[in-house]
């Protein structure tokens, strides 16, 4: 019987593996070298701050520290998942009203820009900014730290005290104003109906004693 050519496949270079999209973007604020002093001498380690977000309202900011950066940075991004805070972002992008946070020294004050302007600020703030989703935002750094860990934490800070209020909201609240302007207007002539009244009833008291 003749041979048959059987064809052996061979391993080869496989194709990598589909990585799943991250939920995430990080930006590494600032890297740091720490030392330690110890009975054998220094042990320098290695302290990230990482900003993290999603670019939907979902931002944090995060600290670690390892052996090498590769290490801390991965810890700070784990860090900074358990501090997310959501952010409120108007239809414009922006914030809705002008809003101040403070940490430690640092102070950053925030307020909303008109569509089209962009994020006008700089260094960490931008960062905590940018990838929570804002896209018109104007922010400043008044105090005169230099600290980008304590300014980003600063800027957290101040989203954590917006509340944006839909429209829906805002038409049930201005009704809701209304309504007790109106209420408060009718008690009020209710009360000058009835000052009036008792003027009326003493003036045709005076007539008839005087008849």
């Amino acid at each position: 019987m003749p041979k048959q050519n059987i064809q052996t496949r061979g391993r080869g270079a496989r194709p990598p593996r589909p990585q799943a999209p991250q939920e995430f973007e990080q930006r590494v604020l600032d890297v740091a070298r720490t030392a330690r002093v110890t009975a054998g001498g220094r042990r320098f380690n290695f302290r990230a701050t990482t900003v993290i977000g999603d670019r939907k309202g979902r931002v944090g900011i995060g600290i670690g520290k390892g052996r090498d950066v590769s290490l801390a940075i991965e810890k700070s991004v784990r860090a900074a998942r358990k501090h997310l805070i959501h952010a409120p972002i108007t239809p414009d992008g922006t914030i809705p009203y002008e809003v101040t946070g403070k940490q430690t020294s640092a102070i950053v004050f925030l307020k909303p820009a008109r569509e089209g302007r962009g994020i006008v600020a700089g260094g960490a703030v931008r960062a905590v900014a940018d990838l929570a989703g804002y896209k018109n935002l104007s922010g400043k750094v008044i105090g005169r730290s230099t600290n980008k860990m304590n300014n980003a934490q600063a800027a957290i800070n101040a989203l954590k005290k917006v509340r944006y209020i839909s429209p829906k909201e805002d038409k049930n609240q201005k009704e809701q104003v209304k309504n007790e302007e109106e209420k408060s207007e009718t008690e009020g002539e209710k009360k000058v109906k009835k000052t009036a009244a008792k003027k009326d009833k003493k003036k045709t008291a005076a007539k008839k004693l005087k008849s």
